[in-house]
């Protein structure tokens, strides 16, 4: 796969990125990266570049472990959807076989009686 380079600026330093990544993909990563610092720093003045980067790599890594345990839940709810609809699908063809034997044995006592 072809691999991009890409320039950023974030934080006020400059950053070459090599990515296979789609460039545009890239940039809009480093714009959120930077203006996510920039947030930080206009409500915080005395923190640092590096402390502002620091708390948004936490912030980012917080967010990126709920979604995936979010992601782990979902799956967890899907497997048991499955296995709910897999057991429901048994009970109807059970059901089915039934409504079958009920049926001929309704059509033979139809017949016994009409022989009488």
């Amino acid at each position: 796969m072809e691999k991009n380079r890409v320039s950023l600026k974030i934080g006020g330093v400059s950053y070459t990125i090599v990515s296979e990544d789609d460039a545009q993909y890239v940039e809009e990563l480093g714009e959120f990266v930077d203006n996510e610092i920039r947030n930080i720093q206009s409500s915080n003045p005395s923190l640092s570049t590096m402390q502002c980067a620091v708390l948004v790599a936490l912030d980012q890594a917080d967010a990126c472990k709920k979604a995936t345990a979010s992601a782990d839940n979902l799956r967890a709810q899907i497997k048991d959807y499955l296995e709910d609809s897999a057991r429901a699908r048994m009970e109807v063809d059970v059901a089915r076989r039934e409504i079958e034997r009920l049926n001929r044995e309704i059509s033979n006592l139809r017949e016994r009686y009409n022989n009488k």
